[in-house]
């Protein structure tokens, strides 16, 4: 079922390969991919930032969202091979290096399901449906995350509707949104818009990097399934066109929807798209409170319910889209020897990695209930802290992910390159180059934000750059993203050793049993 590679695969890799069941179609795969690249968390951040954010949003689109799409559409289409990310970059610098960063990359996925969607999710039920408060409030984390695992572990033939649900939620909440931004100008005017607001500032990029870098990851994900799925060669490429396009329009459009509804000060990083979907839908129904806050009432009222559950079910396959991605890599690494061969099991029924979800689910739910606690409900300090771990250590495995392109067209120059970066070796070393550093820069700045403020004569401090919720707290922000990092790389080396050891024992078994055994002479 395999295809056969230059990667050195272990036997007991390529025995586990056995257990996969095509189940992803083209339009499958298009699917997961706007699950992974439209997040809705993150459209709040975008927004509170102001105007500028158009301008980054743009420039960052053409120096990385572009060339990043174009790095992965080569390897997909170059090395279609089962655990995506894990192989090229296990193909280009081995077991160790990509062990390691197999390992940080798989664990964002716990920290942003349990540190970051559950609470967006939770805000977005208790604005629009009903609060949620004590035991409730841990009742619903544990639903989130659950039916995630259950969506990622059943057979691709049943989890690829998925995604397809989430990617068609995006769509008709998004329309939605816009329509009715829209209606509201119309009828109750927009915010003023000063043309030079939207000039970038270097103090803009330090803030909007992170968010904007993350919003638009997550090419690779459908990759990590590539021997699941029908032609692989053409279909992921594809997809990766056609979804970057639309993933682009999907997110600029809203965020121009937000700041055309509300004024600067009422954006936060946490309820940007929600107040506004509030704000908005406000003209189908509503009344004012005594403390100022808006009620939706009528249709209006039924309309914030819809958008609420639109917003869960997007919220909710967007980390089904990347638990489907990341944990097919997690358990490719440990088959093939950078990691326990326990976790690199697929079931034999579903042919899905059920243990390594199980374990995912187990991280997500612990980092929920310890973050709730930590920040003593402070949802703001919860999320912030939340996403900018996930995103640091999603940065931390593409450093290694881009560079490998041009490492690959070293090694395997004979390889079939059914599409390439265009601009032949110099297009390439642009695209590796380019995406290589913008990672650097990010992966710098959510671990001390502001890195830069404060040279050359300017007058910001690096302080200015803290997330809201962390002002003042430097110390506590840093070691919220560095004490993280650290342990989770130590325990990539220590998953890698045991994978390396257990190989070992594998190889001198094979040496036992294939050596000739002498003959015994009976008296």
């Amino acid at each position: 079922m395999s295809e056969p590679s230059p990667t050195g695969d272990t036997d007991f890799l390529h025995a586990n390969k056995a257990k996969l069941k095509r189940g992803l179609r083209r339009f499958d795969v298009f699917f997961l991919l706007l699950c992974s690249l439209v997040g809705l968390d993150t459209i709040g951040s975008l927004a509170s930032s102001g105007h500028q954010a158009f301008s980054w949003l743009l420039i960052l689109a053409l120096l990385f969202f572009v060339p990043y799409g174009l790095i992965v559409a080569e390897l997909s289409a170059s090395f279609p091979l089962e655990g995506g990310q894990y192989i090229w970059t296990r193909m280009a610098y081995g077991r160790f290096v990509a062990g390691i960063t197999q390992l940080v990359y798989w664990l964002s996925n716990p920290v942003w399901v349990g540190g970051t969607l559950c609470v967006v999710a939770m805000e977005t039920f208790s604005k629009f449906v009903y609060p949620l408060s004590g035991l409730w409030t841990y009742i619903a984390g544990l639903v989130f995350i659950w039916a995630g695992v259950v969506s990622t572990s059943v057979s691709l033939r049943v989890g690829r509707w998925v995604p397809a649900a989430g990617a068609w939620a995006r769509i008709v909440l998004l329309g939605a949104f816009f329509v009715s931004t829209v209606v509201y100008g119309i009828k109750r005017g927009v915010q003023p818009l000063d043309t030079g607001s939207f000039t970038p500032t270097y103090a803009g990029l330090i803030v909007l990097v992170p968010v904007i870098v993350f919003t638009f990851v997550g090419f690779e994900l459908s990759s990590s399934a590539a021997e699941e799925m029908e032609n692989p060669r053409r279909a992921i490429p594809l997809a990766v066109l056609r979804s970057g396009i639309l993933s682009f329009v999907m997110v600029a459009l809203p965020v121009a929807g937000i700041l055309l509804v509300l004024p600067n000060h009422q954006v936060t990083s946490l309820g940007g798209f929600i107040d506004a979907c509030k704000a908005v839908l406000s003209v189908y129904g509503s009344h004012e409170l005594p403390d100022g806050t808006i009620e939706l009432t009528g249709f209006g009222a039924l309309a914030g319910w819809i958008a609420a559950i639109g917003l869960i079910v997007a919220l909710f396959t967007s980390g089904v889209a990347w638990g489907l991605g990341e944990s097919r890599a997690q358990a490719t690494a440990c088959a093939d020897g950078a990691g326990p061969r326990f976790f690199g099991v697929l079931s034999e029924k579903a042919g899905t990695p059920v243990r390594v979800n199980i374990l995912s689910g187990v991280l997500a739910t612990v980092i929920m209930v310890a973050a709730l606690n930590i920040t003593e409900g402070d949802t703001g300090k919860y999320f912030s802290a939340g996403l900018n771990l996930a995103i640091s250590m999603t940065m931390f495995a593409y450093l290694g992910l881009f560079p490998a392109l041009l490492v690959l067209r070293r090694k395997y120059p004979d390889a079939r390159r059914p599409f390439s970066v265009p601009g032949g070796r110099l297009g390439a070393v642009a695209a590796s180059v380019v995406t290589t550093a913008i990672v650097l820069f990010t992966l710098v700045q959510l671990l001390w934000p502001g890195a830069g403020l404060g040279w050359f004569g300017s007058t910001s401090h690096p302080d200015d750059s803290l997330p809201t919720s962390f002002a003042g707290e430097r110390l506590e922000y840093t070691l919220t993203q560095l004490v993280p990092l650290v342990v989770f790389a130590v325990v990539g080396l220590g998953f890698v050793l045991i994978g390396r050891h257990q190989r070992g024992r594998a190889a001198a078994v094979d040496t036992v049993t294939s050596a000739p055994h002498p003959e015994v002479s009976v008296p």
